[in-house]
């Protein structure tokens, strides 16, 4: 029974998808030709409506269909009227959807961080492009090191989401880890936490440096799954187990908004000890019961 439903959900997201890529790609052809910013920007407002009702309807599936036990800790005072950053660990694609539960509606419409390679996602991909999404290369250190000109064209992806989000509040989430906590990537990264890897600072200090004097707050997402090992494909099914998802709001320190991460090295320093104490504490109420 548990994979009927688990194809049935399938089923139902992918024709969800198939029905909202119809205005998605009008609107994306409409975006190419509209001359000027303030154009499109409404062009872009009727997008995020699309993507919205997207996730709406994934929901509603979500909440009626599968009906996850997902334990919420949330802050009382979200609003969609401010700009957030929304950090989190990552440990399934499941993650994606537990966070919308959560805050769907009540912070704005969500911008991620996303791996360039997704762009050739059929719709999906279409929809993080003609919405203006950094796409970024995710690159490793000796990467950077190497082609410094691909790591300033992710810094100038940020940048440019960043401009264009002064315009109307919006959620930026990342995934500060860079990728989904596998043991073999905690063992290759060498990780000093019991459950998570090591965070990445250079996208959200970048974000803060841009969009500091607009943030309402940081958002702090922790997610525990009690399954040690989660699979989207048990959450389809309906048997993933009990979610806890704790939202802590941080506000913006005054030196975190006054730095630049990636010119000045004492700043970097500061701030990677900010994110790593962060961690350590987010380590830590993973090893509680």
């Amino acid at each position: 029974m548990s994979t009927l439903r688990g194809i049935v959900s399938l089923t139902v997201m992918a024709l969800n998808t198939l029905i909202w890529a119809v205005p998605l790609i009008a609107l994306t052809l409409i975006k190419l030709v509209t001359p000027g910013r303030p154009l499109r920007r409404r062009v872009l407002r009727a997008l995020n409506a699309v993507a919205l009702g997207w996730i709406d309807v994934n929901l509603w599936w979500i909440r009626r269909g599968i009906r996850p036990d997902l334990r919420l800790d949330l802050p009382e005072d979200l609003t969609a009227d401010d700009w957030w950053l929304v950090i989190a660990n990552h440990r399934s694609w499941t993650d994606i959807f537990a966070l919308f539960l959560a805050l769907h509606r009540r912070i704005p419409m969500p911008h991620f961080f996303v791996k360039r390679q997704l762009i050739w996602i059929p719709v999906v991909g279409l929809a993080f492009w003609a919405m203006e999404f950094p796409m970024l290369r995710r690159l490793t250190r000796e990467q950077r090191e190497r082609h410094p000109h691909l790591a300033r064209r992710d810094r100038e992806a940020t940048e440019r989401m960043c401009r264009h989000a002064r315009e109307r509040p919006i959620a930026i989430y990342n995934f500060v880890e860079g990728t989904r906590f596998t043991p073999a990537k905690h063992a290759a990264r060498h990780s000093p936490y019991r459950h998570l890897l090591p965070p990445r600072a250079g996208g959200i200090a970048q974000v803060i440096g841009l969009l500091g004097d607009r943030l309402g707050g940081i958002l702090d997402v922790t997610l525990r799954y009690e399954r040690p090992t989660p699979r989207f494909w048990d959450f389809l099914c309906g048997r993933e187990g009990a979610i806890h998802l704790e939202a802590r709001r941080l506000a913006v320190p005054d030196w975190m908004a006054r730095g630049d991460y990636h010119q000045d090295p004492h700043y970097k320093e500061r701030f990677q000890s900010w994110l790593n104490a962060l961690w350590q504490a987010k380590d830590a109420r993973l090893d509680s019961p």
